[in-house]
């Protein structure tokens, strides 16, 4: 596997030329990321974008200024499109020509929205698909040649760093210790850190294992699944997650009440849809809901009681999801079995907003501390 790990520069949060407003030049663009900028001065329009295994992600933003300096951003524009840019790369270890194509399709779409927006400043980021994949970089420089967007391929304990850091704000600070878990197309990454009094956070270890619901669903198979089957899942998912255990020793916080856990994936917040009923997903009262182990039992045993159209029909999944959503549920069956915390937050963020994050202090300070965003610490065990 390839693993590129590059470091983030201020320079690469700039527009592409080719996407910046005519009036942009270098000079306002120091000015404007100088020093903290007067209340007088428009503030900058910042884009991340998260190029996932199955999914391709954008997020636009404002800073959202209050009395002490920039807190937070305000959402301005989005765009999310299922693309499955690591379909078939387990098997053959390239980006397939109809993936790539429609990856690009999409791509374009966000350097559209980019360019009218007008934003000053932007992170594109590329996950597991793209470590995978042989092909990659001749893959990149099209994305690049065809949409003036560059995007960089990070590595797994980056891609967790930024999820966390996007998912910080919904933690609970009375508690001192967070498990995150991301469940994505070609990788899961769980991070385990202790919330410190000053608002950061100590990352204590992060794993990242390389099950996704893209490969797994690959794996066992994508339309009638049986109990049988889906154990066989949880059984893959496992034995990484008892190795995490070994080493962080996560069950003895949870038996002293000292862990919270919170899950940032399609599969969670297409459950917590399920368990309130929606007709149709709406992030507004997914982000940072609860559910409780006892109902992602109930949902994950109903699930994989129907067969592909049974999963297709239901509001909250639909046939984009309906042959990935059990492969999703049995890596979270089996984080819940092995930490039963007992309840989990559910997060409808995590990449894209901890590249905001990071944006946004670069805007309040000058200066880039960490690509992650404000506050974080590395811990190496």
């Amino acid at each position: 596997m390839r693993v590129i790990n590059k470091p983030y520069r201020p320079e690469d949060a700039r527009m592409p030329a080719a996407y910046q407003p005519a009036s942009d030049t270098l000079a306002r663009d120091k000015a404007e990321w100088g020093a903290r900028p007067e209340a007088s001065r428009a503030p900058p329009v910042l884009a991340a974008l998260d190029l996932g295994t199955n999914n391709c992600r954008l997020l636009v933003a404002r800073p959202a200024r209050r009395e002490r300096g920039c807190e937070g951003f305000k959402v301005i524009d989005a765009f999310s499109r299922v693309v499955r840019l690591g379909e078939g790369v387990c098997s053959s270890g390239l980006l397939s020509p109809a993936a790539m194509d429609r990856t690009v399709e999409a791509l374009r779409v966000c350097a559209q929205k980019m360019e009218r927006r007008q934003v000053t400043s932007f992170r594109a980021v590329a996950t597991e698909a793209c470590r995978r994949a042989g092909n990659c970089d001749d893959f990149l420089d099209r994305v690049k040649q065809e949409t003036g967007l560059a995007i960089e391929t990070i590595d797994t304990e980056e891609e967790a760093a930024l999820a966390v850091a996007g998912c910080v704000p919904l933690l609970d600070r009375d508690t001192p210790y967070g498990l995150v878990f991301d469940i994505g197309g070609g990788s899961t990454e769980v991070s385990f850190f202790k919330l410190e009094e000053d608002g950061g956070h100590e990352l204590r270890k992060i794993i990242s294992i390389p099950l996704g619901v893209v490969n797994l669903a690959e794996r066992f198979g994508c339309q009638d699944i049986g109990r049988t089957v889906y154990e066989a899942m949880i059984a893959e998912v496992a034995p990484y997650l008892e190795k995490f255990e070994a080493i962080c020793s996560i069950g003895q916080r949870i038996k002293a009440g000292e862990v919270q856990m919170l899950g940032t994936s399609g599969t969670v917040t297409t459950l917590a849809g399920m368990s309130m009923g929606l007709a149709r997903y709406d992030r507004s009262k997914v982000d940072g809901t609860f559910l409780a182990f006892d109902q992602v039992h109930e949902m994950t045993t109903r699930l994989v009681s129907l067969d592909y159209a049974g999963r297709a029909a239901q509001p909250c999944i639909g046939h984009d999801r309906a042959d990935l959503v059990l492969a999703g549920c049995a890596i979270l069956d089996a984080i819940c079995r092995r930490w039963p915390v007992g309840r989990l937050r559910v997060g409808d963020r995590g990449v894209r907003e901890g590249i905001l994050f990071g944006l946004l202090e670069r805007y309040e300070t000058g200066r880039v501390r960490h690509a992650t965003g404000p506050h974080y610490r590395r811990l190496t065990l």
